[in-house]
């Protein structure tokens, strides 16, 4: 039978083992210094390790006679693993925030729904409004989020990864029944991301209009990487 897995690109693997962490289901092993997917039958296709890849060396196939995720296996290897102990890997750990108490800011959202499958195509918040377009993670890792990109926007959030919908369809919609002033994108450098903006670039190109676009595009660790 045929279906989705992930591939690892070996030319473009780093060797970091972020996706070995990362893949809860131990279908990728570290071989020779590189990352590789030596159980098929592990791989639910989900992804989890695609995000994790700091160097876009992961995708996703559909590849012919592959056998079923195998949860069974699954199961007794992560049962082996919780047994052994954890592996030691690179994964980025982030320092403690401190817990002192500070005055909670006024949230900036404007509207409801929020997000971009439940918005509808029309509404009156839309006319002449500044759009922020933003990836689900980006709230969590810019500390300032509201105050900095939701003040004076109308805001749609959503992750291409786990919504299992094009967005382009919907975001075409919008932008061509209303009368949009300006769109801001807000996204995470990883590469899961990347679906958010063309999505939202192949809308623009749909609907024909000439609307101001500007992509912010930020750190996991919430520094803003880089503003096009």
């Amino acid at each position: 039978m045929s279906r989705t897995i992930i591939s690892i690109d070996q030319s473009a693997c780093t060797g970091c083992g972020l996706c070995v962490a990362a893949c809860h289901e131990g279908a990728i092993a570290m071989v020779n210094g590189k990352a590789q997917l030596t159980r098929s039958d592990y791989c639910d296709g989900l992804g989890d390790c695609l995000p994790a890849c700091p160097a876009g060396a992961i995708s996703f196939i559909t590849a012919p006679e592959v056998s079923p995720a195998d949860a069974d296996a699954v199961a007794s290897a992560s049962a082996a693993t919780s047994a052994a102990g954890a592996p030691v890997t690179t994964a980025p750990a982030f320092a403690t925030p401190s817990a002192t108490a500070s005055p909670a800011p006024a949230s900036q959202l404007a509207q409801w729904p929020c997000q971009i499958r439940l918005a509808p195509t029309r509404a009156p918040y839309f006319d002449n409004c500044h759009l922020l377009i933003a990836a689900d993670c980006t709230a969590f890792a810019y500390a300032n989020f509201h105050q900095d990109f939701m003040a004076g926007c109308v805001t749609l959030v959503g992750c291409p990864k786990l919504d299992p919908v094009d967005y382009s369809e919907k975001l075409t919609a919008i932008i061509s029944s209303n009368s949009i002033r300006a769109i801001t994108l807000a996204r995470m450098e990883v590469p899961c991301c990347g679906g958010l903006e063309m999505a939202l670039r192949s809308a623009l190109a749909a609907s024909g209009k000439a609307i101001p676009l500007s992509v912010t595009v930020m750190g996991i660790k919430g520094d803003i990487q880089a503003i096009r």
